[in-house]
């Protein structure tokens, strides 16, 4: 599914369940060792999804562990996002020298809970989500929209340290060709002398499928 929406450049990984096969290393363990059995599987499955685009972007498996904001640290130049959700765990890592940012979230495709719409939408994406809704009802619009915003943090904030509120970004969907636009309205952050300038516009793509809403941000290296 994450192949779908990704560049060619982006090693993907992804379970449709948990993996009896997965482990932690032991820093990792520690880090869940008072969590749920719920919360310690998929935490183990969406890491062994990690350590397999590891090994396909030609690197040794390696820990993943929370950097200061809580994103994962990945090795020296590499990009990466991990998501998970019932029924669902993925990983996606890419070189930084093909993409600058990266950012994949997985949802359970069904409506979001009541208020959570008002909660995370600005005016105008409310409105379009509702028209949408009541126009093509076998997408949950506000879900998806919810997604693309989880995306959108997942690229940005690793790359700028930036923390960016619900309302820091509008969303406008394409609902044929599966893709979609973010404007960041946040201010923009001061990043390291000689890093690419942060984008005004994120782009991306989105895909339903087996029950699961998928979002992907991944925007190219300059050249």
């Amino acid at each position: 599914m994450l192949r779908r929406i990704l560049p060619s450049c982006v090693a993907v990984a992804e379970c449709r369940g948990d993996a009896p096969e997965a482990a932690l290393y032991p820093e990792e363990a520690a880090l869940i060792s008072t969590a749920a059995e719920a919360r310690r599987r998929e935490f183990t499955t969406v890491r062994h999804c990690a350590r397999r685009a590891m090994r396909e972007l030609g690197l040794r498996a390696a820990p993943v562990l929370p950097s200061r904001h809580g994103a994962p640290r990945w090795p020296d130049q590499v990009v990466g996002s991990l998501t998970h959700c019932p029924g669902y765990r993925g990983g996606a890592l890419a070189r930084s020298r093909d993409i600058t940012l990266l950012g994949i979230d997985a949802e359970p495709h069904r409506p979001l809970p009541d208020g959570v719409l008002d909660a995370i939408a600005l005016p105008g994406e409310r409105r379009l989500v509702r028209a949408r809704l009541a126009r093509r009802g076998e997408v949950c619009w506000d879900r998806l929209l919810f997604s693309a915003k989880e995306s959108v943090y997942k690229a940005w904030n690793p790359y700028t340290g930036q923390r960016l509120e619900f309302e820091d970004a509008s969303i406008a969907f394409d609902p044929d060709a599966g893709t979609f636009t973010a404007h960041l309205l946040a201010p923009r952050p001061r990043l390291p002398a000689g890093a690419p300038p942060a984008p005004d516009l994120l782009e991306g793509r989105w895909l339903v499928r087996e029950d699961v809403v998928l979002t992907a941000i991944a925007v190219p290296a300059p050249r």
